[in-house]
């Protein structure tokens, strides 16, 4: 008994030597090994080698039936009136005129179900679909074939990221939250002086570099002389709650948002006593006036980390960007544009909040091949004159778009949890009336 003892202390000894050794020292430094960069390769390499052996195996395979295309209803991209113009005169008592005529009410209905098929808010907040499978989940509906060798391969990924990425990156979190509350209590202990200040941001750039070894992240950082500077406010399209994590390993931001309960809110705290973060009360958030206040006397603060904001809201699914909320618009100061684009290839990094919880997602990013985004830096970006926040908003949306080959999007992201505002419905009525009214 004594010995299998003896045996278990010498391996957990020797887990943690590796871990410390050869992932948590480079990563405090900054620095990386290179081993990260060779497990990628490889999995490009085996990836597309399943690819290559998956469409080899279709070719083999008897032809099925040509199937559907992806939109089952066809849209027209024509104007209200002009649909209903074409519609009126393809009735069989050829309705013209500006009168109200039965016939005009299956307009509305096609209208309507195209938009319960397939709307343009409702599918970004479903994951991207690939071109070909990562050997992870069936993400391609074409996807039909499996060869006995890709059943191998795909049977020791299993084991691979369950076995030993899983417990490896999970040890790598656990430490590097352990070490952010640690850390930032102790130094929030000391008085404030710029002694404090680089302690805070060598504790919080150390921690985050940590967890994002334990996510595996390869992440390119392009135009690094636009990194945003203090006083200023740094806004970014939303995918993930790690998008956080992968901004902070370059740099260390002031972090805006609610107060939480729990491990979420021990974390908070910490993190608040060693460097100026800005948490809300449920109630303040309902004020913006408030909310807007305090985030001006931030940046009007030249000494102060930027803030970090998220203007869309909600998570996007990495194929497009929603509207930017105002608000970060209207406080001033100048505004630094991030542009965050992952690869679907090797994981899919799109939190879906209405199906699965916060633990749920990080242990599907931890079971995941790796973490690969690409992060640009765009110039720095202020309001022109007689320009208004939203204009301003939509500027720096259609930017961060531009840049990071997303669609822009004009929609709240708002609309995934909420019903559709009176006056988009008023919009339309308005549009009718005045077609048959004049």
């Amino acid at each position: 008994m004594e010995d299998a003892w003896d045996i278990a202390c010498l391996l957990i000894q020797l887990w943690l030597s590796v871990v410390f050794g050869l992932i948590m020292l480079p990563a405090m430094c900054g620095a990386s090994l290179g081993v990260t960069e060779i497990y990628i390769n490889v999995l490009v390499k085996t990836l597309e080698w399943a690819t290559l052996r998956i469409q080899r195996g279709q070719r083999d395979q008897p032809p099925l039936q040509a199937q559907l295309s992806n939109g089952i209803i066809q849209k027209e991209d024509g104007s209200m009136e002009k649909e209903i113009g074409e519609l009126r005169r393809s009735w069989p008592k050829n309705l013209a005129g500006g009168e109200f005529t039965l016939c005009d009410a299956f307009y509305f209905c096609r209208k309507g179900i195209e938009s319960i098929v397939e709307d343009e808010v409702t599918q970004r907040f479903t994951s991207e679909e690939m071109a070909s499978w990562n050997l992870l989940t069936r993400t391609n509906n074409n996807f039909c074939y499996i060869s006995a060798r890709v059943t191998i391969i795909w049977g020791l990924g299993v084991f691979i990221r369950y076995c030993i990425l899983a417990p490896l990156r999970i040890t790598l979190a656990l430490i590097g939250l352990s070490w952010l509350v640690i850390g930032t209590t102790l130094v929030g202990l000391l008085p404030s002086s710029r002694g404090k200040n680089w302690l805070s941001d060598l504790v919080h750039l150390t921690c985050y570099r940590i967890c994002a070894r334990g996510l595996s992240a390869t992440i390119r950082y392009h135009n690094k002389e636009n990194r945003p500077k203090k006083g200023g406010i740094c806004v970014a399209n939303h995918t993930s709650p790690i998008d956080i994590v992968i901004l902070a390993n370059d740099g260390c931001y002031a972090m805006v948002g609610q107060v939480h309960g729990g491990l979420m809110g021990v974390i908070q705290k910490s993190m608040l006593r060693s460097c100026p973060h800005i948490w809300f009360e449920r109630s303040e958030m309902k004020d913006r006036t408030a909310v807007a206040n305090r985030l001006r006397a931030h940046v009007a603060d030249k000494t102060k980390l930027p803030i970090l904001i998220f203007p869309e809201g909600t998570c996007i699914n990495n194929t497009s960007v929603m509207m930017f909320k105002k608000g970060s618009f209207e406080i001033g100061g100048t505004i630094h544009p991030v542009a965050i684009k992952y690869d679907p290839q090797f994981g899919d990094a799109f939190w879906n909040s209405a199906k699965y919880n916060m633990v749920s997602y990080l242990l599907r990013m931890m079971t995941s091949w790796a973490i690969v985004v690409n992060v640009w830096y765009l110039p720095p970006m202020t309001r022109e004159e007689g320009e208004d926040a939203v204009n301003f908003a939509n500027r720096v949306k259609s930017a961060i778009a531009d840049q990071g080959g997303l669609v822009d999007l004009s929609w709240d992201g708002g609309l995934k949890r909420g019903k559709v505002k009176e006056a988009y419905k008023e919009e339309q009525q308005k549009m009718y009336s005045s077609m048959v009214v004049g």
